[in-house]
């Protein structure tokens, strides 16, 4: 990872990324965007990462598409950060000296998603206001 990396501008960069691509995502909009984000959060925040690659990886028919941006970004964020490399993202969680192994980036992996998602989250929010005007 790079040290002179800006975590709060990578976690909002991340945070625009998610709310306008799961909005854009097949039947979604920002009001939807901003529920599922806030579903995935709470994932993360109650459960972990392994939960939310799971809730991800499961989402139905209705969800299925913005689901797929989420873990799709969550992936790349982790990758950038040397968190993972590029195989299947619960391959990636479960491998051996995985990102569930070593505690430490695992706790640093779930802030940055955190962070992320929270800004997403709020983004998503924002945009279902001003498509509302």
């Amino acid at each position: 990872m790079d040290d002179e990396i800006n975590l709060d501008k990578l976690c909002a960069e991340y945070g625009y990324r998610f709310a306008e691509e799961v909005s854009r995502a097949d039947d979604f909009n920002a009001k939807k965007a901003e529920v599922l984000i806030t579903k995935a959060l709470d994932v993360l925040q109650e459960q972990g990462l392994y939960a939310f690659a799971l809730f991800c990886k499961s989402r139905l028919s209705k969800e299925k598409a913005g689901a797929e941006k989420i873990e799709a970004l969550a992936k790349e964020l982790l990758k950038r950060l040397n968190l993972i490399n590029d195989g299947d993202f619960l391959d990636e969680l479960l491998r051996d000296n995985g990102l569930l192994t070593r505690l430490d980036d695992l706790k640093f992996a779930i802030e940055v998603l955190e962070k992320s998602l929270i800004y997403a989250k709020f983004h998503a929010k924002a945009m279902k206001e001003v498509s509302e005007e």
